[in-house]
């Protein structure tokens, strides 16, 4: 076994309490809300501004040329295409570009968002990837499962599953799995632990990110 599989042995639990959620059920049916469904997009925009903000600090810490590139890469590829088509995707929800940018940041995005820029901030590379991995590796295992069984009819969901499924999306989270094992072939047991810490904290964080789009969400005062 390789770390990564320890890492995901650790969140099992949490992993399939997404794959139950009704939020990711409802895609892989079909018969999600929109409104619902409108909260996720609306949401996610916010956590991908966010997001490429650690792919910044991956390309600052990285130990290699190679790791560098790729991180670049990654940070251009959220930027100036994937953003783009998160805007494109939202226009056949009735969402403008105004929509996504004036929407407020609600509080689970707040601190899972927080969480994971902190992390990148103050951690080594290691913690970095740790943080980032369940959000990256998490999509696509959710995807592909879905992908397995019959395709929703609302071909926006469809789509949905195709993307995130895709083999682009696929090899990049294998190269994080990768990245994960090397750069903790060394580490002692402490510094595994800890690894083990943060993957599982970003993953309660994915569960909770389908629980605030499922139920909505605010902030009390």
């Amino acid at each position: 076994m390789v770390f990564t599989d320890d890492l995901h042995a650790a969140a099992r639990g949490i992993w399939d309490a997404q794959h139950a959620h009704p939020f990711v059920r409802g895609i892989a049916d079909g018969s999600l809300a929109e409104e619902r469904f409108t909260r996720w997009v609306l949401q996610d925009y916010r956590y991908l501004k966010e997001f490429a903000r650690i792919f910044a600090w991956a390309v600052a810490k990285a130990d290699d040329l190679a790791s560098m590139s790729w991180y670049a890469a990654v940070l251009n590829l959220t930027l100036n295409t994937e953003m783009d088509l998160h805007r494109q995707y939202a226009a056949r929800f009735g969402l403008s570009s105004a929509d996504l940018e004036a929407a407020p940041m609600w509080p689970t995005t707040r601190a899972y968002t927080d969480f994971l820029v902190r992390t990148a901030a103050d951690g080594d590379m290691a913690d970095l990837v740790a943080a980032l991995l369940p959000c990256a590796w998490g999509y696509v295992d959710i995807a592909q499962r879905l992908a397995a069984g019959n395709v929703p009819r609302d071909q926006r969901y469809a789509d949905w599953i195709a993307q995130y499924a895709s083999e682009e999306f696929a090899q990049a989270a294998q190269w994080l799995r990768d990245e994960m094992n090397r750069l903790a072939e060394d580490a002692g047991a402490a510094k595994r632990a800890k690894l083990t810490e943060l993957f599982v904290l970003s993953s309660r964080y994915e569960w909770q990110f389908w629980e605030m789009c499922w139920e909505g969400e605010a902030w009390a005062v």
